[in-house]
């Protein structure tokens, strides 16, 4: 939209213009889509020009809304791109809102001096933090199902399978109808099975309106605490 300005979102000033014409908008998004698809262009590391992307991404700031949400997905997509990731799960949002006045300093002192290597050296460190988390947290989950597993295998032998654990992982919480598309039962049966996962405290029931849902609890905690668990050293 002609007009748009990017401000401090404290002091209200405007500290940066993207491009306002059509035209050059598309022509820079087409510079960039060459930049990410056609690797004989440069032969910097995959991380490095993932840092590129994404400031060029957010400097072109081609949308009215939502350029920083679109910017940290094709980070992913681009790390999958290039199979340093098999599944999008490294989220540099958290680090990005924890060193957010950092970001938007780096940005801009980019923008005006040319200078790449400080901003390029922040997202590094953006990406090898939330690695570390990240790992952490899927070694974290991991365990919890481990023991999920154990103690349904020992005490619930009759309702065990592996399908209904990935189901009581693939949420913090279940519902009845969940488990009936998952473990291919009838209604009656999963309410059997969530009664006696009840009894055996692997979930607690908690109503919302006309709807019950099954949480995990150790699940939850987890997720709940993970952010203090595993802050950014």
């Amino acid at each position: 939209m002609p007009g748009t300005a990017l401000k401090n979102e404290q002091a209200g000033e405007s500290v940066y213009s993207p491009p306002q014409n059509h035209e050059e908008i598309v022509a820079l998004m087409a510079n960039l889509e060459k930049f990410i698809n056609d690797n004989s262009l440069s032969d910097a590391d995959s991380l490095i020009k993932m840092a590129i992307i994404h400031h060029q991404f957010e400097s072109i700031h081609p949308f009215y809304d939502g350029n920083g949400r679109t910017g940290r997905i094709i980070n992913i997509l681009y790390l999958v791109k290039g199979d340093l990731l098999k599944l999008p799960i490294l989220y540099l949002s958290r680090y990005i809102n924890q060193n957010k006045a950092d970001y938007y300093r780096l940005l801009q002192q980019t923008r005006i001096t040319n200078q790449w290597e400080p901003w390029i050296l922040y997202i590094l460190e953006a990406i090898e933090q939330t690695a570390r988390q990240t790992s952490l947290m899927v070694r974290g989950i991991k365990s919890l199902m481990m023991d999920y597993k154990q103690k349904i295998r020992t005490e619930l032998p009759k309702i065990y399978s592996q399908d209904l654990i990935n189901n009581l992982f693939k949420h913090p919480y279940t519902k009845i109808d969940f488990l009936v598309t998952d473990l291919q039962v009838s209604r009656q049966t999963a309410s059997k099975y969530l009664e006696q996962l009840i009894e055996h405290k692997l979930v607690t029931i908690h109503k919302v309106g006309k709807e019950n849902y099954y949480v995990n609890d150790a699940l939850f905690e987890f997720l709940y605490n993970a952010p203090e668990l595993l802050k950014f050293k």
